[in-house]
Protein backbone atom coordinates (compact mmCIF):
# COMPACT_ATOMS: atom_id res chain seq x y z
CA UNK A 1 0.00 0.00 0.00
CA UNK A 2 1.42 3.00 -1.16
CA UNK A 3 1.08 6.61 0.96
CA UNK A 4 0.45 9.34 -0.93
CA UNK A 5 2.22 12.98 0.23
CA UNK A 6 1.35 16.33 -0.74
CA UNK A 7 4.50 18.12 -1.27
CA UNK A 8 3.02 21.79 -2.66
CA UNK A 9 0.68 22.39 -0.20
CA UNK A 10 2.71 23.28 2.51
CA UNK A 11 4.36 25.51 0.58
CA UNK A 12 1.42 27.55 0.12
CA UNK A 13 0.06 28.05 3.35
CA UNK A 14 3.58 30.07 4.40
CA UNK A 15 2.38 33.38 5.20
CA UNK A 16 4.79 36.59 3.91
CA UNK A 17 2.52 38.68 6.49
CA UNK A 18 5.44 38.71 9.30
CA UNK A 19 8.15 39.43 6.08
CA UNK A 20 6.50 42.38 5.01
CA UNK A 21 5.94 43.66 8.79
CA UNK A 22 10.30 43.05 9.37
CA UNK A 23 10.85 45.09 6.10
CA UNK A 24 8.46 48.15 7.30
CA UNK A 25 10.04 48.11 10.75
CA UNK A 26 12.86 48.21 9.10
CA UNK A 27 12.39 51.32 7.08
CA UNK A 28 11.09 53.14 9.78
CA UNK A 29 14.05 52.33 12.22
CA UNK A 30 16.88 53.35 9.00
CA UNK A 31 14.03 56.61 8.25
CA UNK A 32 14.21 57.59 12.02
CA UNK A 33 18.22 57.16 12.78
CA UNK A 34 18.60 59.70 9.81
CA UNK A 35 16.32 62.04 10.96
CA UNK A 36 18.30 62.27 14.21
CA UNK A 37 21.72 62.29 12.62
CA UNK A 38 20.54 65.62 10.81
CA UNK A 39 18.79 67.33 13.76
CA UNK A 40 22.09 66.99 14.90
CA UNK A 41 23.83 68.90 12.55
CA UNK A 42 21.14 71.60 11.92
CA UNK A 43 20.56 72.54 16.26
CA UNK A 44 20.29 76.13 16.29
CA UNK A 45 23.33 76.84 18.45
CA UNK A 46 24.58 80.66 18.97
CA UNK A 47 28.75 79.34 19.53
CA UNK A 48 30.68 81.55 20.94
CA UNK A 49 33.32 83.87 19.32
CA UNK A 50 37.53 83.93 18.97
CA UNK A 51 39.26 85.74 16.90
CA UNK A 52 42.04 83.14 15.87
CA UNK A 53 39.72 80.34 15.27
CA UNK A 54 39.73 78.36 11.89
CA UNK A 55 38.70 74.97 10.97
CA UNK A 56 40.76 72.05 11.69
CA UNK A 57 40.41 70.65 8.12
CA UNK A 58 39.32 72.52 5.02
CA UNK A 59 37.37 71.30 2.63
CA UNK A 60 39.59 68.89 0.35
CA UNK A 61 39.60 69.87 -3.34
CA UNK A 62 42.25 69.98 -5.71
CA UNK A 63 44.79 72.43 -5.85
CA UNK A 64 45.95 73.48 -9.72
CA UNK A 65 49.34 74.23 -10.12
CA UNK A 66 50.06 75.84 -13.79
CA UNK A 67 53.08 76.02 -15.19
CA UNK A 68 53.22 78.46 -18.61
CA UNK A 69 55.27 78.02 -21.77
CA UNK A 70 58.38 80.56 -19.79
CA UNK A 71 59.05 78.00 -16.44
CA UNK A 72 56.19 80.17 -14.43
CA UNK A 73 54.34 78.89 -11.34
CA UNK A 74 50.72 79.96 -11.12
CA UNK A 75 48.63 78.92 -8.46
CA UNK A 76 44.99 80.66 -8.20
CA UNK A 77 45.55 82.27 -11.01
CA UNK A 78 48.62 84.27 -9.07
CA UNK A 79 52.73 83.87 -9.96
CA UNK A 80 54.65 82.38 -7.60
CA UNK A 81 58.32 81.14 -7.88
CA UNK A 82 59.95 77.48 -6.32
CA UNK A 83 59.42 78.71 -2.96
CA UNK A 84 56.68 80.57 -3.05
CA UNK A 85 54.56 77.20 -4.60
CA UNK A 86 56.60 74.73 -1.59
CA UNK A 87 54.93 77.16 0.97
CA UNK A 88 51.60 77.07 -0.67
CA UNK A 89 51.42 73.32 -0.89
CA UNK A 90 52.75 73.03 2.89
CA UNK A 91 49.55 75.16 3.74
CA UNK A 92 47.39 72.74 1.46
CA UNK A 93 48.61 69.57 3.15
CA UNK A 94 48.28 71.55 6.82
CA UNK A 95 44.84 71.97 5.81
CA UNK A 96 44.32 68.91 4.69
CA UNK A 97 46.37 66.42 6.23
CA UNK A 98 46.45 63.37 4.54
CA UNK A 99 43.84 64.39 1.69
CA UNK A 100 45.64 67.10 -0.35
CA UNK A 101 45.31 66.63 -3.84
CA UNK A 102 47.64 68.51 -6.60
CA UNK A 103 47.16 68.39 -10.25
CA UNK A 104 50.14 69.78 -12.26
CA UNK A 105 49.21 71.43 -15.45
CA UNK A 106 52.17 72.01 -17.74
CA UNK A 107 52.62 73.85 -20.76
CA UNK A 108 54.37 70.93 -23.58
CA UNK A 109 56.94 73.72 -24.50
CA UNK A 110 58.19 74.25 -20.92
CA UNK A 111 61.20 72.45 -20.03
CA UNK A 112 60.97 69.23 -18.07
CA UNK A 113 62.85 70.61 -15.44
CA UNK A 114 60.18 72.75 -13.94
CA UNK A 115 57.60 70.23 -13.89
CA UNK A 116 59.50 67.90 -12.05
CA UNK A 117 60.38 70.72 -9.71
CA UNK A 118 56.89 71.24 -9.17
CA UNK A 119 56.56 67.07 -8.90
CA UNK A 120 59.39 67.52 -6.09
CA UNK A 121 57.58 70.29 -4.05
CA UNK A 122 54.67 68.10 -3.68
CA UNK A 123 56.69 65.65 -2.30
CA UNK A 124 58.62 68.25 -0.15
CA UNK A 125 55.06 68.50 1.36
CA UNK A 126 54.30 65.48 2.06
CA UNK A 127 51.14 65.39 -1.23
CA UNK A 128 51.74 61.98 -2.55
CA UNK A 129 48.50 62.45 -4.45
CA UNK A 130 49.34 64.35 -7.28
CA UNK A 131 48.90 64.04 -11.31
CA UNK A 132 50.20 65.51 -14.06
CA UNK A 133 47.47 66.29 -17.26
CA UNK A 134 47.49 65.75 -20.44
CA UNK A 135 45.43 66.10 -23.79
CA UNK A 136 43.31 63.41 -25.39
CA UNK A 137 44.80 62.99 -29.24
CA UNK A 138 42.24 63.66 -31.95
CA UNK A 139 43.37 61.15 -33.86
Amino acid sequence: MSVKIDKGSSLASLSLTPLIDVVFLLLIFFLVSTKFAEEERELDVLLPEASEAQPLTGKPREMFVNIDQHGQYFVTGKIVDLPGLEQVLKAAWVNNPGRASVIIRADKRCEVEHLVAAMNACNKANIRDYKITTRETSG
